[in-house]
């Protein structure tokens, strides 16, 4: 797993208020006894207080609540399906830059051409998914990147 993924994973253990050893914790995370105390320090700098338990019985408690939304921890990768219309859309997100899309309706009948201002790429369950101002709708809408037929990104979004 990756590193962001192992760091929620680890918040995601403590958070039961039980105490993990840092070798319990590295044979879940299958990582080293030193990469958990790395997530230890990188959880710490993003101010969630873990407290170290010294002796032969020791371990990591974490004594405040902190929740980790679910649908973030998952077994496997999501996959993108069209590298090409993920990469547009992240460089129009980067670029603070509009976009005319091609997007399908839910059941794929229909192809309606909308112009958005992505916002940032985000999980819709378990796809990948684009938050953006629909100047159709006029209002802020999510949009599954597996509907979006074709992207062409345009001018500069003004503020």
């Amino acid at each position: 797993m990756s590193k962001i993924s192992n760091v929620l994973t680890m918040i995601e253990y403590l958070s039961s208020g039980k105490k993990f050893s840092i070798q319990e914790l590295a044979e879940r995370l299958e990582v080293s006894p030193r990469m958990i105390r790395v997530y230890k320090e990188e959880i710490e700098k993003a101010g969630i207080d873990i407290e170290t338990i010294k002796g032969p019985y020791g371990g990591y408690v974490l004594n405040q609540n902190v929740r980790v939304p679910r649908r973030f921890i998952l077994p496997k990768e999501i996959e993108i399906q069209d590298k090409e219309i993920f990469r547009s859309i992240n460089r129009a997100i980067k670029e603070e830059r509009k976009c005319r899309i091609e997007y399908y309706s839910k059941n794929r009948e229909s192809l309606t051409k909308r112009i958005i201002h992505p916002y940032d790429l985000i999980l819709l369950g378990n796809e990948w998914g684009v938050a953006a101002y629909c100047e159709w709708k006029e209002e802020i809408r999510h949009f599954y990147l597996n509907r979006i037929h074709t992207v062409e990104i345009l001018d500069k979004i003004k503020n």
